[in-house]
């Protein structure tokens, strides 16, 4: 097929955001674009946008500057969360040709004819998710050794803090079987793990989808599809992006525990150790129901990686309810901590809450249990040296390194050369760097890779 333009692609946010453009961008490869790097210049440049904090909407718009002064005469395109929540917005933007939300964003090519290149026309197609039981299957597939596989999209849980549900609608999932043909394909490029991604995984199920036109029977559960994945040959490893911690059963835990495929890694958002905040955040349980979770993970894997979501300054969160908080998680047998500056949504109850916390009191509160996670980090990595786990080599950007991680998440740093990546390789943790990455040699002499 000849190529009728060139297009680039700039993904803002999460790894749902990831799985969406890849899919994007084999629809433009489908009819003859040929893709080139952002900063190369290319005929169409269509940025996928995040929306979860007023951080990610000011990147956003500079993304789009940057797009507007590397891409000459190019038509710029903005999609995603921050393009739904706020088209008009983005439209504004000098020299920015069309903004489609989250109903209309796998329909690029409808529109892309109609529009001219750096004209600001701004032309808006975004509105309201009226396609709430429509699920578009998506997979990223480049450079990396692992995809990010959508197995589920939108929500129904109404968190005051969150806009997800405004800019992905309603919760809908695929079909086991859809699922299992996109993971199949994937293990056919040669991908080596795959990282199950959605707004609310654990709701798979929840809804229906409407694939090619066939509107398939309500589908079970998440274990359900887990069950079938694990079964696919070619997959060295799946891993569960983040699970909510009231759909991450005992069911769920014990088949992770069981499982040869699925990583001994969990990623659960706990948002708040206080359960004043959690009730204010309309949370599904409280913080009784999430440390016994972690509990069970650990009777059963206590080798498991466990990450943990957190937001900080929330409305009404006074310095006992953050110390609360602090002392709740520093006790919890956990990994890592995400931890998010609450930032104030428009059309969110949180908005409208009394008891603003200062900004400078939540970043200070982020900070403390910013250096909670790394002593936490560090404390797990510290007890898995001497041990050895399987290594997935990545590419690294220190010359004449790779680095990689171990099936419970531990980052290793090892000499080697290319022909190394995407290898699995059975390594003896030894060491932590300076930069509390950990040192590794393989562990046993015969092995070699083709």
């Amino acid at each position: 097929m000849s190529t009728i333009g060139t297009v680039s692609f700039y993904t803002l946010g999460c790894k749902l955001n990831y799985s969406e453009t890849s899919a994007i961008g084999r629809q433009f490869e489908a009819a003859g674009y040929r893709e080139v790097k952002f900063h190369e210049g290319a005929d169409v440049v269509v940025i996928n946008t995040c929306s979860v904090t007023e951080f990610a909407d000011r990147k956003c718009r500079n993304v789009v500057r940057k797009a507007l002064g590397g891409n000459a005469g190019a038509k710029i395109i903005v999609v995603g969360c921050y393009a739904q929540l706020k088209p008009e917005e983005i439209a504004s933007i000098e020299g920015v040709d069309l903004v489609l939300g989250a109903a209309e964003k796998f329909r690029i090519l409808d529109y892309i004819d109609g529009i001219g290149g750096g004209t600001g026309k701004g032309m808006v197609r975004a509105g309201e998710v009226r396609e709430a039981d429509r699920f578009v299957s998506s997979f990223s597939f480049g450079d990396r050794t692992r995809s990010f596989l959508k197995v589920q999209d939108g929500c129904d849980y109404k968190c005051t803090f969150c806009t997800i549900p405004l800019a992905r609608g309603a919760s809908r999932s695929s079909t086991v079987e859809q699922i299992v043909s996109d993971a199949e394909a994937i293990a056919a490029r040669g991908v080596k793990e795959i990282v199950l991604t959605g707004v609310n995984i654990g709701d798979f199920g929840n809804g229906t989808a409407v694939i090619e036109g066939q509107r398939p029977r309500k589908e079970a559960l998440f274990v359900d599809l887990a069950r079938a994945l694990d079964k696919v040959d070619g997959i060295t490893r799946f891993r569960i992006s983040s699970i909510e911690p009231n759909l991450c059963t005992d069911e769920v835990i014990d088949f992770v525990a069981n499982s040869e495929r699925f990583a001994p890694h969990f990623h659960m958002p706990l948002q708040s150790g206080n359960n004043k905040q959690l009730a204010q955040m309309k949370r599904r349980y409280r913080r009784e129901l999430f440390a016994e979770r972690i509990a069970h993970i650990k009777s059963v894997m206590p080798h498991c990686c466990i990450g943990v979501d957190l937001i900080v300054g929330f409305p009404g969160e006074t310095e006992e309810d953050f110390l609360e908080t602090y002392r709740f998680v520093q006790e919890l047998d956990v990994t890592y901590l995400h931890v998010f500056t609450y930032s104030e949504r428009a059309n969110t109850p949180a908005a409208a809450m009394d008891g603003a916390v200062p900004l400078t009191e939540r970043r200070r509160r982020n900070k403390m249990l910013g250096i909670l996670s790394e002593k936490k980090r560090r404390a797990f990595y510290e007890r898995h040296l001497g041990e050895v786990r399987p290594v997935l080599l990545e590419k690294s950007k220190t010359k004449g390194m790779l680095h990689g991680f171990t099936d419970n998440y531990v980052k290793v740093e090892f000499p080697a050369d290319q022909s190394w990546v995407n290898h699995l390789v059975p390594m003896e943790l030894t060491g932590i760097g300076d930069d509390g990455i950990v040192t590794a040699h393989v562990a046993e002499s015969v092995y070699t890779h083709d």
